[in-house]
């Protein structure tokens, strides 16, 4: 007679992960702000493809039918809600997004990194910009960035030895340096530091942008395109400046 050996009951693993989403949070007139949102998406296309997007109802309050409609209408322009924050709220349904409990804004202190690449097969990584971890929590790529790459540094500045493509993009809780000309799209102060800025040898941006507040390239004025400049807040208005 021959018995089976027991089998060895494995345990379920669970782990937290902690990433950083981006936030929309619609007002009122709602078809004013979605038509904003159409520039910003006609200036930035694919600026959310892949990105997990929290929508903050908390502002505008609609009513369960009028947030099934708004998450439709993001769903049309390529925008997908994975969560929905809206305290008090009426209970949410199963074909809409979960409720979100417990967020809160987020800070450079105690994220990880999430550079371009992150969770990528190495020999993927090996392709990307080379990048150097300098003090006080400096990234600095030593390559060009190229088009469809991403730099998002979650601890402070970035700076580019290189020049920065059209359809690239870096974003940064600290301020971002460009050494070469700045071609993509910039985002500087993400985490909430509106002193943040955004220096770059040779603006040609699609966009950037200092603690949410942005400017596209069919925004700025001539005098500052092409030219040596910095951009920062001033009274929650951004401004675009001549270096020297």
């Amino acid at each position: 007679m021959t018995f089976a050996a027991p089998l060895e009951a494995k345990s379920i693993r669970f782990r937290a992960r902690s990433f950083v989403a981006f936030t929309l949070t619609p007002e009122a007139p709602l078809s004013e702000w979605l038509e904003s949102l159409d520039r910003w998406i006609g200036n930035s296309p694919g600026y959310f493809t892949g990105r997990p997007v929290v929508l903050d109802l908390n502002m505008l309050k609609p009513e369960v039918s009028q947030i099934e409609t708004l998450v439709v209408e993001l769903g049309h322009r390529g925008i997908r809600i994975y969560a929905i924050e809206l305290d008090g709220g009426a209970a949410l349904g199963a074909h809409l997004p979960p409720a979100l409990i417990g967020a809160k804004e987020a800070t450079s202190d105690g994220l990880l990194a999430g550079a371009k690449g992150a969770g990528k097969p190495e020999e993927e990584k090996a392709d990307e910009a080379k990048e150097t971890r300098l003090g006080g929590d400096t990234l600095m790529v030593k390559t060009p960035i190229r088009s469809g790459q991403s730099v998002f540094h979650a601890h402070g500045d970035v700076i580019v030895l290189g020049s920065v493509a059209s359809g690239s993009e870096i974003v940064a809780s600290g301020s971002i340096h460009v050494y070469g000309t700045l071609r993509g799209r910039a985002s500087a102060g993400v985490l909430g530091n509106g002193a943040a800025r955004i220096f770059c040898r040779r603006n040609e941006a699609e966009l950037l942008s200092v603690d949410g507040w942005y400017c596209t390239a069919e925004e700025m004025e001539p005098s500052v395109r092409g030219k040596a400049v910095q951009a920062f807040l001033d009274n929650d208005t951004l401004r675009i400046a001549a270096l020297g």
